[in-house]
């Protein structure tokens, strides 16, 4: 049985979190150690939510990154 998830790549989880978090500004094509230690932590909580809910695979959480 193959498992399909909702978000299957970087780009895509990366506009999922930036949707889901209007509180915080986008800027631009920053890296990510450019962005502040709360969205920073938020994006890890994010992801963290993301694969315990299964909506994204095991690999795709040990790899994603905010920029």
């Amino acid at each position: 049985m193959r498992n399909t998830f909702s978000v299957t790549n970087q780009v895509d989880l990366r506009a999922l979190f930036w949707e889901s978090n209007p509180q915080f500004t986008r800027r631009g094509r920053q890296t990510q150690n450019k962005y502040p230690a709360d969205i920073r932590m938020s994006f890890v909580d994010f992801v963290d939510s993301m694969k315990r809910d299964g909506r994204i695979s095991e690999a795709l959480g040990r790899r994603a990154t905010l920029g």
